[in-house]
């Protein structure tokens, strides 16, 4: 038996757990209770633990030295590639966007001669989309003369509207905090990350140096695998979008794949893409129900590869985690942390198995040497 398990527990070691424990309760309590203020300083740190890389780059591969321009240019490259991204996609998603505002109105303006009758939905709903949002009716109520009724009623919508706007100034100001954080964390990146060791005892230094190693070693393999799966979830989708012929299949598709880079953000995607299958149903007159059913069977496909092979495979092995387990620590670490937790929570779910059979059950796992494709 191991030195860990044979020290017999006095009643000095069983004060130090108990003090031990107390710290630990009490930093989650004060990590929660300050978790609107650490949020944009963890989200600007693995912005720049994944910008770091590029930086890296163009400071030392390309030779430009300094820190500083390596970061602006780094910046550009990035901006200059959404921008790209953007002005590919403005022409096609304002188009499908124009075309649907147009069936909507023609709809509304006169629904009995319009070629597509919503026939998805029951007689009695689109009775209800005549009577309380065609156009006739809007122009009756503009022209009646309880007009300030209408007012008063649209004022509490208003002052919700300015409520949204002022949450928006303030989202965009959290935005500008991470941004300063990126910025500022990526000029001394290295003395960061190194020159915490100073801060620890020299007792405790190896065991904290080991634990960020494996936890940096994780993040990588983390990384490099989800961007593979989300890679291949993106060409899946592609492909199967283009087949069932959805508007914008290759640009849906890779966006859900982008989407899935955090474990089952991509449900999100979906709704984009259930009304973009609305939009080709109105337009040919075809039926959605069966369109629809389409769609589900290319995302079920997509899905069954994605969990029972892709995940298993590559994650799977990566992390040594079961599916299951995968999908408690995404929900635990989720509820804990956030969108950051959802992202995190495989690194770290592994690193505390790891740790708990290391030192608790004395079981010493031979290192994983096996990595992840990458794409």
């Amino acid at each position: 038996m191991s030195a860990h398990v044979s020290r017999p527990f006095t009643f000095d070691r069983v004060v130090r757990l108990i003090i031990g424990l107390i710290i630990l309760v009490s930093l989650y309590f004060l990590v929660n209770y300050l978790s609107s203020v650490l949020l944009p300083f963890l989200l600007g740190w693995l912005i720049a633990y994944m910008m770091n890389p590029m930086v890296n780059f163009f400071q030392f591969k390309l030779k430009l030295h300094y820190r500083s321009l390596s970061i602006f240019v780094s910046f550009v490259t990035l901006i200059g590639i959404a921008f790209g991204c953007i002005l590919l996609l403005v022409d096609p998603v304002s188009s499908e966007v124009s075309r649907a505002s147009q069936l909507i109105s023609q709809y509304l303006i006169n629904p009995k001669t319009h070629q597509f009758q919503l026939s998805f939905l029951p007689s009695e709903w689109q009775q209800y989309i005549v009577d309380h949002f065609s156009y006739k009716e809007l122009q009756n109520l503009m022209n009646s003369s309880s007009f300030q009724e209408v007012i008063s009623k649209v004022q509490p919508h208003f002052m919700s509207f300015l409520s949204g706007t002022l949450q928006f100034i303030l989202g965009l100001f959290i935005g500008f905090v991470i941004l300063l954080y990126v910025i500022f964390i990526l000029l001394d990146y290295e003395k960061i990350t190194n020159g915490w060791r100073s801060a620890i005892p020299t007792k405790y230094r190896p065991f904290f140096e080991g634990l960020v190693d494996d936890l940096m070693m994780g993040m990588n393999r983390y990384f490099r695998g989800q961007a593979f799966v989300a890679g291949m979830v993106g060409i899946m989708c592609a492909v199967g979008f283009s087949i069932v012929g959805l508007p914008l299949a290759i640009v849906m598709g890779l966006f859900i794949g982008l989407l899935n880079m955090v474990p089952y953000l991509q449900w999100f995607g979906y709704i984009p893409v259930t009304f973009l299958m609305w939009i080709r149903a109105a337009e040919t007159g075809q039926s959605f129900p069966m369109l629809f059913l389409e769609l589900a069977i290319v995302v079920a496909i997509v899905q069954i590869v994605q969990d029972l092979f892709l995940i298993p495979k590559i994650m799977g092995k990566m992390t040594g985690l079961k599916p299951a387990l995968i999908l408690l620590s995404l929900s635990v670490w989720g509820a804990l942390l956030g969108i950051v937790g959802m992202i995190i929570a495989l690194p770290l779910t592994t690193l505390i198995i790891s740790y708990y059979k290391r030192y608790v059950l004395n079981v010493d796992e031979p290192e994983n040497e096996e990595t992840p494709p990458v794409l």
